[in-house]
């Protein structure tokens, strides 16, 4: 992590712990104009003060993002304006000029990406529904109370009167949470066998298909350099970076109708020259 991102993040905790309870600051015209000629500024020479004062100015598109995400998840407040202001610093730093599309645009962009990567890593595997959370850590308790009252394992059935729910919905619930955590792929298949053969075993080595990967990869890189600039960036804005056509025209001020001609041109070209090299 850079000394820039230290000097933001520190900056930025400074003044967080009140971002709930105050409004989002609109971003002004003036604010617009200040940003881009700080960007004209830092491309000529790039320094932490100018990327700070750029970080500052429009933190509150990661504020947006952040109140966004902090509604849907029990993630803190702060923890999602930090990471969110890490992609507002890689915006900063990857942003074009000459490519004619707003800042606020691009830097949404990589501040809802941050925040996306760090809550899909903090996640667990396997995503189940929040009601049967709920209900597994209900039955701890009620279990416990269960077997101070009957001296013995409550069944399945009992614990299911105690929680007000169905036997068929506790059981379900309980089997989500059992199978919430991946499965090393080193456990064996039959656990009672000593030389029993594990679940990788039985899994195909995804390197036999790199190569085959690689060559198709390098077949479009050469069909997507043959396309017209702004069609090339259209099609790899939609379909590599999986932004939706709206957005996309937003970004480079036009239509969602010429944003899906060009698509249509674009794929047409690639689909004949893919087809002309297979024969």
């Amino acid at each position: 992590m850079t000394t820039a991102t230290f000097a933001v993040k520190s900056n930025i905790s400074d003044h967080s712990s009140n971002a709930y309870t105050h409004k989002v600051r609109e971003f002004s015209a003036v604010d617009k104009t200040t940003t881009l000629e700080l960007l004209k500024q830092y491309r000529k020479a790039p320094s932490t003060y100018l990327r700070d004062r750029l970080v500052r100015l429009n933190i509150g598109l990661v504020k947006k993002e952040v109140h966004f995400w902090a509604d849907r998840h029990s993630e803190l407040y702060d923890d999602l304006l930090q990471v969110g202001a890490l992609g507002l610093i890689g915006a900063v730093d990857r942003f074009e000029l000459n490519r004619g599309y707003a800042f606020s645009s691009f830097a949404v962009r990589y501040i809802r990406g941050e925040i996306q990567h760090y809550l899909r890593d903090k996640s667990s595997s396997v995503r189940i529904p929040r009601r049967w959370m709920d209900l597994q850590q209900q039955s701890m308790r009620v279990m416990q109370k269960l077997r101070n009252t009957l001296q013995r394992e409550p069944s399945a059935q009992e614990v299911a009167n105690a929680l007000g729910v169905t036997l068929i919905e506790w059981q379900e619930a309980k089997l989500a949470c059992q199978n919430r955590a991946p499965l090393s792929l080193d456990a064996p298949i039959r656990s009672e066998e000593e030389d029993s053969s594990s679940i990788g075993d039985l899994v195909a080595d995804p390197r036999s298909n790199m190569q085959l990967q690689q060559d198709e990869k390098f077949r479009l890189q050469q069909a997507l350099s043959l396309l017209e600039q702004r069609t090339r960036e259209i099609v790899e804005f939609v379909f590599i970076e999986d932004l939706p056509q709206r957005e996309v025209a937003k970004m480079l001020g036009v239509s969602a109708v010429t944003i899906s001609r060009q698509l249509k041109k674009g794929l047409s070209t690639l689909r004949c020259v893919l087809e002309a090299e297979a024969c």
